[in-house]
Parts: C-alpha cells; sequence; structure tokens
C-alpha cells in the first residue's frame, strides 16, 4: 500500500472554487440552502469530469480541483458558470447559490490525493477576487488560454493579495456575449466598416434609483427607444444582443463604435421614484467622441411612452434623417399600458432564452401577468405565441396540435394590436413552420423584415424559415445580414450559416462554423448534428462518429428518426442529407 503521508509534486491547473455569502444562505434557510448545493455540485462535479479534472480537496461550500490542462480547466469554469446560471434562473437574487472560480497554473504538493502549496494558495486568492457567478485566472493561466479560446478577457492589472509576496496578474474571463466591457474585445473583435446611411448603438441605461429590481424597468425603456429607432429604414441600427453586452459606468463610446461598426452611440439613465421618472440621455459621435445631443426628460410614469417618443424624435432630428409620413405614423404612434408591463415581459424573456422546459414555464406567467394589465402589449403577445409553440415542437406539453393552435392565436393578436410590430408576424411565421406550412412562414418573415429593416431577429428567423423551404442561398444571405446587425452574438445566425452552407455543398465552411458555435455552446444539438454529417461527407468519419457519441451521451434517448421527425423541412431530399450521416455515423435508428 502507498504510503498516504508522501509527498509528490506536479505542475497543474488548479481550479478554485466556492459559494459567495454561503452563511447568509445558511442562516436564511438551512434546508433550502443545502439542497441547492447539493444540485449545484452535482453540476459542477459532472464538468470537472467532462473536462478531465479531478477533485482533489472539498470542505462545506467550496471545491478543489487538478486539470492537466489551462484550456480545460477554463473551459470548465465558464461552463459551469453558465449552467449554474441556469439552475439560479427564476429564483430571487437573495436565495441564489452563485460560485466564484479562481484558475492559476502552478506547482503543487499532492499528499493522499490532496492539493497544497503557492499554486492552490494563488488560485484561492483568484478565487476571493472573482464577482458572483465570474471567473478569474492568472496571468500564467491567461498566457496558456488566450490564443485557443475564443473568450473575453479583461485585465485587472497586478493585484497583491493576503499571504503571496508577489503581485499576481489577473484576468476576468467569460463568454464573449457575456462581457461588462469594451476593453475586452479590444483584441478579439475587428473594426466593422460603417454602412452609407447613419448607424447608431442603444447602450442599456444606468438604473439611478438604487434597486436592482429597477434594471428591468431601466432595461425596458432602453430597449423601447432601440425597438422603435429601429423602424426608421434610414437608418443601421445594432441589436439589443450585441448593444447591451456594454453594461456598466465605464464605457469607451470610441471602443464601441468601433467594434459595433456604428457611428453614433446612445446612452442614458433612468431614475424612478414613486410616480415619477426622470430619463437623461445622449447621442455621442464614435468617431471623435464628441456629444451630438443631449437632453433631460421628466414626468409621470404614465407618461413614459411619451418621454421615449420625444428622445427618439430628438434623436432622428439630430441625424438629420427625414421620415416619411408613414414612417412617422408607424414609429411615433400613440402607446398605452403601464411601465409594470415592462417588467414582467422583461423576465418572461430572460427566463425564455434559457431554453428548458420549467424556465419556458415560468416565462409564460411572466407573459400573462403582464397580459392580465395590458391585454394588447404586443411584444408580450408576441413572445407568448413563441414560447407556446417551442412548448409543443420540445413536447413540453402533451397536447402538441391544441398548443400551435394558441401560439397561432397569441401571435395574431400581436398582429391585431399593432399590424407594425414585425414580432407578431415572425411569431405567426414560426408556428406556420413546426406546423408544415411553409409557404405562410416564407411571407410572414418577408413582411417582419419589410416592417422592421433593422430588426437582427428578423433576418435570423426568416433566413431559418427560407432554409427549411429549400432556398439555402437566400437563408445564408439573411444569416449574414443579421450577423452585421448583432455583430457580438451570433451564434443563433452562425448556426443558421452552417446549415445553409451544408446544404449548398459547403461541408468545409459548415463544418468550420459549427465548430465555433459549439466551442461556445458545447451541447447545442442541431450544431453537433451539422458537424457529424459535414465531417462524414469530408471523409472524417472517426470524428463523426465521435460527434455523434457525444451527441447520444447528452441525449441518451436520441435516435435518427426522432431527431429527423423534428425537422420541419418541406423536401424529404433535404432531411435526408443531413439524417443518412448521422445514421452512417453510428446514430441508432
Amino acid at each position: 500500500m502507498s504510503d498516504p503521508m508522501a509527498v509528490s509534486r506536479r505542475l497543474v491547473a488548479v481550479f478554485a472554487a466556492d459559494v459567495e455569502g454561503y452563511s447568509r444562505l445558511m442562516g436564511a434557510d438551512e434546508v433550502g440552502t443545502l439542497k441547492g448545493l447539493t444540485e449545484r455540485r452535482a453540476i459542477l462535479d459532472r464538468l470537472i469530469g467532462d473536462h478531465r479534472g479531478r477533485i482533489a480537496n472539498t470542505a462545506g461550500d467550496s471545491v478543489l480541483a487538478e486539470f492537466g490542462s489551462a484550456v480545460d480547466a477554463v473551459q470548465c469554469a465558464v461552463e459551469a458558470q453558465a449552467a449554474l446560471a441556469e439552475a439560479n434562473s427564476g429564483l430571487a437574487s437573495d436565495r441564489r447559490i452563485s460560485f466564484r472560480i479562481g484558475i492559476h497554473i502552478g506547482d503543487v504538493m499532492v499528499r493522499d490525493g490532496d492539493l497544497f502549496g503557492d499554486g492552490v494558495n494563488i488560485a484561492a486568492r483568484l478565487q476571493a477576487l472573482a464577482q458572483p457567478s465570474s471567473v478569474c485566472v492568472s496571468g500564467a493561466t491567461y498566457d496558456q488560454v488566450k490564443k485557443i479560446l475564443p473568450l473575453s478577457f479583461t485585465d485587472l492589472g497586478r493585484q497583491q493579495v493576503k499571504n503571496i509576496e508577489e503581485p499576481i496578474r489577473a484576468y476576468v474571463v467569460g463568454r464573449l456575449v457575456d462581457t461588462p466591457s469594451a476593453a475586452a474585445f479590444a483584441n478579439a473583435s475587428k473594426s466593422l466598416p460603417l454602412p452609407d446611411k447613419p448607424s447608431i448603438a442603444v447602450l442599456p441605461f444606468q438604473n439611478m434609483s438604487g434597486d436592482p429590481e429597477q434594471e428591468y424597468f431601466a432595461d425596458g425603456i432602453a430597449e423601447d427607444v432601440l425597438t422603435t429607432l429601429s423602424k426608421i429604414q434610414a437608418l443601421l441600427v445594432i441589436a439589443r444582443n450585441s448593444s447591451f453586452v456594454f453594461r456598466g459606468p465605464a464605457r469607451d463610446i470610441r471602443e464601441i463604435g468601433r467594434i459595433l461598426g456604428a457611428r453614433y452611440v446612445l446612452e442614458g439613465s433612468v431614475r424612478k421614484a414613486g410616480n415619477r421618472v426622470r430619463l437623461a440621455a445622449q447621442l455621442i459621435d464614435s468617431l471623435n467622441g464628441a456629444h451630438v445631443w443631449a437632453d433631460r426628460f421628466e414626468g409621470d410614469l404614465d407618461d413614459v411612452f411619451d418621454l421615449q417618443d420625444r428622445i427618439t424624435q430628438d434623436i432622428a432630428a439630430a441625424l438629420e434623417v427625414r421620415l416619411t409620413i408613414g414612417e412617422e405614423a408607424r414609429v411615433w404612434r400613440k402607446r398605452s399600458g403601464s411601465p409594470l408591463v415592462y417588467e414582467h415581459y422583461i423576465k418572461g424573456r430572460t427566463l425564455q432564452l434559457n431554453y428548458a422546459k420549467h424556465t419556458h414555464a415560468q416565462a409564460r406567467l411572466e407573459l400573462e401577468q403582464a397580459l392580465a394589465i395590458n391585454p394588447n402589449f404586443t411584444a408580450a403577445l408576441a413572445l407568448l405565441g413563441l414560447i407556446v409553440t417551442d412548448q409543443a415542437h420540445f413536447g413540453w406539453r402533451r397536447d402538441e396540435t391544441t398548443s400551435y393552435e394558441a401560439g397561432l392565436e397569441h401571435a395574431a393578436r400581436a398582429v391585431t394590436a399593432d399590424p407594425s410590430n414585425c414580432w407578431g408576424y415572425l411569431a405567426i411565421g414560426y408556428t406556420r413552420l413546426f406546423q408544415r406550412q411553409h409557404d405562410e412562414a416564407l411571407a410572414a418573415g418577408e413582411k417582419a423584415i419589410a416592417l422592421n429593416p433593422n430588426c437582427s431577429d428578423a433576418y435570423l428567423i426568416a433566413g431559418t424559415f427560407l432554409s427549411y423551404a429549400g432556398d439555402f442561398r437566400k437563408s445564408a444571405e439573411y444569416q449574414e445580414q443579421a450577423q452585421r446587425l448583432c455583430p457580438l452574438s451570433r451564434n443563433e445566425s452562425m448556426a443558421g450559416e452552417a446549415r445553409a452552407k451544408f446544404h449548398l455543398g459547403n461541408p468545409v465552411a459548415a463544418r468550420d462554423i459549427a465548430s465555433r458555435v459549439l466551442i461556445e455552446r458545447p451541447h447545442w444539438l442541431t450544431m453537433q448534428a451539422i458537424l457529424a454529417a459535414s465531417l462524414w461527407n469530408l471523409g472524417s468519419e472517426d470524428e463523426a462518429r465521435l460527434t455523434v457519441k457525444k451527441m447520444l451521451a447528452d441525449h441518451p434517448n436520441l435516435t435518427a428518426s426522432r431527431w429527423a421527425q423534428g425537422l420541419p423541412y418541406r423536401y424529404q431530399t433535404d432531411l435526408d442529407a443531413v439524417v443518412t450521416p448521422l445514421r452512417l455515423a453510428g446514430m441508432p435508428e
């Protein structure tokens, strides 16, 4: 037997994690916190194993693990934070169990499986530097992964930490779509050329109310201004998923403009107190940092829509955009409703983006609460239509036919409430797609683009309709336009582009695009399928078989026939083109 007191040394990537505010959580609810910690530890332990890590030391709410590769350790940490965030979705902020993770490459001592030494201490100090739900790595770790992983790295500079003699260079690491600062994109993003018409990015408005719950309200104000501007055909408006990445007070406007390819950047603040709301906004030229326009608006909550319209009108005037009479009627017609609707709507949309059975159910409840206040709130009606359709498509509700009809009814109500809103038509097309009524889906997609030529999601979803209907060339063009309008949140449109390239007979491009998407979302079944089919068609049969094995590991009940049943292709030959290579690569019938 080996000596349990024997000590060995090795160079490893040390992964240290612990729960933020664990004592507070236990004091508030011991039973619930212990249950939640057990569930999250199961997630964390599984991902450590999946990335070839070994758990060494555990104590209460902390975990210490070692990896032979810095790349494996960082990938594991980023995926873990994404999975843990999903587990926390729907919980009140004071009930969330959030981990902080630190990673360092260093020499460690190993005794009876446990890790000791400066390498462990530094990882623990980095973990203490991390914010809840974030990952902090050392400079040594950064040097190993910076050219390999497509992630964001925010330099925190040299940090003097407890019981470590020399300062440590530290970086916050995360997915590109999550990074809070333009600085993280400086080396990761290329400059986009400015278009031949005025281009604008609307940043998330700062919440000045001192109440974190009012973030929903502030986001709703900024998003509504963005949505209204996007209906102006004379502008190019960057999509929310890209511009809202730049959250926080320290924002380099010139860098944001360079990264997003936007000449003008709008930023603002919202302060809500009682029944009064104060908005401040300024429009900045990103080429030189000059202020083009700035103003303040104040009024009752009941007047908030008028305040938003005034902002939008002033911006259009500042950019010297000439509106047609039809655009004026569509963009600035009188609206009505309660600002509380925003909060329910945005909560619902946030939950919906998690794409899980329970979060879709929670999102549906939030939207129904919004519609109880304002039955004609278009955004909530359209999103509810999409959610109900997803519930039917993913098998989360047994009454598939009835659910599709309900989704179509919500979408039709959205169009009736506001015929100028593109999302009602997108929701109609989405339901029609899964009902296999492709012509109706295509018409709805084109109508949505005509109504809002700046909506990246309109090009993304209409491109999906085109792809399943067999027009792959136009689908690829639409997905590329979606990426231009939303340059920092491109996974969905890249997935559509990969599918289109595959069917256009370009498996190399399809393989490369799918591989890039899977770095960010490694368990995305659609992209795994496109990658496996592309690899098989390229003659890389062993790699295709490995990809299919990963699909089956992620989805043990998956079969070729079940997969094919969920794909709404118009033509059998297009469906066979995808499914046949999967069967040949080992997917069971």
